[in-house]
């Protein structure tokens, strides 16, 4: 049976263990372009079998949030360049989340101060962050208007393009498509925000088609074997819903299958809540079964609550890799800890948003000894 610290390929990533840090927002990158300070920070977790970066915005209209960094500009790519180059002097392997936010956004934030996209011009009752006069804090996202369908074609040239410079500009091992948790891509997906009535909307078919059209982008860019994606069928978050989730992702993960990824990401739950939504029944096995059942030969990536017991029982069922978030905010060296079953840092809460090294870089880690 396999154990968190046995080597294990995720497509063209070979992985030294099976703990990967997920993706955590952190706002720390003014401008949106990575610094000095976040090169340290993904270093000091490069023990992580995969560094997943925090969400990247794949162009000025995917952003969603206050200084978070972006994958459009020669200063954002060459920002992340010394991240990846820290991260791989450590030994370590790291992925960056492609992001477009779609309407989880606000006007100040956007090209022009133009509304934020979305399939259909429904305002999603969630908040996002800004900072202003020097100051962060959470406000009400703005009211989107309707993407037309001759723009879907654009959104997929920036995945695509994002995907390209990702791996051959900025020097990342590979990539993620965030097509969960309530943004642009989950948002096409689920019928609580998709109320299209054109080939973009209505059916399963129709509103996967955008997911699946950025996937073969960005595969054919980062290459299969680079690419990964992330998914959540039943999360609330950012107000985003659909009646009927099971037979969705179903489809989804059948046409997944064939394109040779990396791995599937798999929120389980409420994503940073509860595993366990009984006004929102799933059936995860039965998703993983149905991906392998298809001919998907990519790694199941499981995230959401895991300690080590129940990383152990996910791997023994058939999961090749658990996702840790929060517990990587405080814990640099998280592999070591759950190795060797040494206490954990407690996270500072004050500082999970913007700032700078407190609570950020500072966290000690375990001694010699």
């Amino acid at each position: 049976m396999p154990s968190l610290f046995d080597p294990v390929r995720a497509g063209d990533l070979a992985l030294p263990n099976r703990i990967v840090m997920a993706p955590l927002t952190r706002n720390r990158a003014p401008g949106a372009v990575p610094t000095a300070l976040m090169a340290e920070y993904y270093a000091q977790r490069a023990s992580a079998g995969l560094l997943v970066s925090e969400g990247t915005a794949i162009s000025h209209q995917g952003q969603g949030y206050a200084d978070v960094p972006g994958l459009y500009t020669p200063e954002q790519l060459q920002g992340w360049k010394r991240v990846t180059d820290a991260v791989h002097a450590r030994g370590g392997r790291i992925v960056t989340q492609l992001w477009h936010v779609g309407r989880v956004s606000h006007v100040e934030l956007q090209p022009g101060g133009q509304p934020p996209v979305a399939p259909s011009a429904i305002a999603a009752k969630t908040k996002t962050f800004l900072i202003r006069d020097g100051a962060g804090g959470f406000v009400e996202t703005s009211v989107p208007r309707a993407l037309t369908a001759q723009e879907l074609p654009g959104i997929v040239q920036d995945f695509r393009r994002a995907a390209h410079d990702a791996v051959g500009v900025a020097g990342f091992d590979g990539v993620e498509v965030h097509a969960a948790n309530g943004y642009l891509l989950d948002q096409f997906l689920k019928r609580g925000a998709n109320q299209r009535d054109d080939a973009w909307g209505g059916p399963i078919e129709n509103r996967a088609r955008l997911l699946l059209d950025v996937m073969r982008a960005v595969a054919q860019a980062a290459g299969p074997g680079r690419t990964g994606v992330r998914l959540s069928p039943i999360t609330p978050a950012n107000d985003i819903h659909d009646p009927e989730p099971q037979p969705l992702f179903e489809y989804v993960v059948r046409e997944l299958a064939p394109l040779g990824l990396a791995y599937v990401h798999v929120i389980e739950g409420a994503t940073g809540g509860p595993r366990e939504l009984p006004d929102r029944p799933f059936d995860f096995d039965a998703l993983r079964r149905i991906y392998r059942d298809a001919g998907g030969r990519g790694a199941w990536m499981v995230n959401n609550g895991y300690d080590t017991p129940l990383a152990g029982r996910a791997l023994a069922h058939g999961a090749d890799l658990v996702a840790f978030g929060r517990s990587y905010i405080a814990n640099p060296d998280l592999v070591e800890r759950l190795r060797t079953g040494a206490p954990l840092n407690k996270p500072d809460r004050a500082t999970f948003y913007g700032g700078g090294a407190a609570g950020y870089t500072d966290y000690p880690a375990l001694q010699p000894g």
